[in-house]
């Protein structure tokens, strides 16, 4: 592909992770099995932490906060206090992650620690987090701390960005959380780059008033013929060019 001309107003990029920074295929075919293999093993060696402890009680929250809404969940007290089995509480960790893991589910902030925690935390510091060769400001699904541990684990050592942010500044495909990541930074909507592989993300970011590059990487799903045309696409940072 052609090198594709930003503003040359732009003062922010901010970018998307899965399928823009980080192959579409690492969470699934990377991350989660070995999360699979190693999550109960790792809460019987730091089961006593007090990380540890906190990470199970904000799940606990989220359980309760499922409760409440009606929404399927497995049916534990996941809690550390109520048993005096430790086998039993840690499968019952485990089985929660896993179900959250298959549901695909991104749950918001502090309530999600444990998730992150677990899900993030186990793991990065072992695997390497494989990034694109050209990663600024991130916002994604996953939580600002599964980020930081992405970036700060990478194959290529600690890969530093200008700030992170997540679900709880909004949905990635309303309009509105693009504004507050603008006002919450400081620039302008119309001098922030945003990069990301969904075109829905990209039509809500527009709508804010942010300039917008859709990302082609191997693995990412087809974009229609329409959308190729009103986009302008790049399968590697290193094709943008300040106009002017």
């Amino acid at each position: 592909m052609a090198s594709v001309c930003i503003p040359a107003c732009t003062r922010a990029l901010l970018l998307d992770i899965e399928g823009t920074t980080t192959p579409i295929t690492f969470v699934k075919d990377v991350l989660f099995p070995y999360i699979r293999e190693h999550l109960e093993d790792h809460l019987s060696s730091h089961w006593e932490e007090d990380e540890c402890k906190q990470d199970v009680h904000l799940l606990k929250k989220q359980i309760e906060e499922d409760m409440r809404q009606n929404r399927a969940c497995p049916m534990h007290a996941v809690d550390q206090t109520v048993h005096t089995d430790e086998e039993k509480a840690i499968r019952e960790v485990v089985e929660n992650v896993l179900w959250q893991m298959a549901a695909d589910r991104n749950v918001h902030g502090a309530q999600a620690a444990a998730g992150s925690h677990v899900e993030g935390g186990v793991l990065f510091r072992r695997i390497k987090g494989e990034l694109y060769q050209d990663v600024v400001f991130i916002y994604s699904s996953g939580s600002v701390e599964a980020q930081k541990l992405l970036f700060g684990y990478s194959v290529d050592g600690d890969v530093c960005s200008t700030g992170h942010f997540d679900t709880n500044v909004g949905a990635k495909v309303e309009s509105k959380s693009y504004e507050s990541i603008a006002e919450r930074i400081g620039v302008p909507p119309e001098e922030i780059t945003f990069l990301t592989d969904v075109s829905r993300e990209a039509k809500a970011a527009e709508e804010a008033g942010l300039n917008v590059v859709l990302v082609v990487r191997p693995g990412n799903l087809e974009l229609t013929e329409e959308e190729r045309s009103h986009y302008s696409l790049v399968t590697s940072f290193s094709q943008l060019q300040l106009s002017g």
